[in-house]
């Protein structure tokens, strides 16, 4: 995997790499959480319009996909008592 990239943003990490014909978008939050998303490299005309997808709507979608995923962490947690 090739490292690309960071896009700038003030909430999370995110990093592109390219790998096996495709792009990967990774969303870090916190280091205890990820996200990434594969683009194919053909879907593009260059690594540059990945900053276009990662826009205020999808961002949106990311902050609450990272809000479930705490939600179902910690649930667990607390069913085997692990976490009070």
């Amino acid at each position: 995997m090739r490292y690309l990239k960071d896009i700038p943003n003030p909430t999370y990490k995110i990093s592109v790499y390219q790998w096996n014909g495709k792009y990967i978008i990774k969303f870090e939050a916190g280091g205890r959480y990820e996200q990434t998303y594969k683009v194919d490299e053909t879907d593009l005309t260059s690594a540059d319009e990945l900053d276009q997808l990662v826009d205020e709507p999808f961002l949106q979608e990311v902050t609450e996909r990272f809000g479930a995923m705490h939600r179902s962490l910690t649930d667990s947690l607390r069913r085997h008592e692990i976490l009070y």
